[in-house]
């Protein structure tokens, strides 16, 4: 698996926040990223958040841009607490940090 995000500096425990509205497609563990939530936003374009030390929310809920849905971890074999953040539309990575901009 190659991952293409970007790995925030954060305190264990802090909350992850959505990055926009959308729906759970995913809330488990998988292997080198951890403890992953991913969520679809619809029309190609999906969040995933990784690495965390619990996860608050399961496959099918529907959450709001900013809602907690998360705790920053270590989780998946890293050495110090942070975000894993990855963006993709239509499959593709794009630069989360851009993304988030726009929106």
């Amino acid at each position: 698996q190659r991952w293409s995000g970007v790995l925030i500096g954060a305190q264990a425990g802090a909350p992850v926040r959505a990055a926009a509205a959308g729906e759970v497609v995913f809330a488990d563990w998988l292997r080198g990223v951890g403890l992953l939530i991913i969520i679809d936003h619809g029309r190609g374009r999906l969040s995933l958040y990784g690495h965390n030390r619990a996860l608050y929310r399961e496959a099918g809920d529907r959450v709001d841009g900013g809602e907690v849905i998360a705790a920053v971890g270590s989780s998946g074999g890293q050495r110090r607490e942070g975000l894993y953040f990855e963006v993709r539309i239509d499959g593709e990575p794009v630069d989360p940090l851009a993304w988030l901009e726009r929106r």
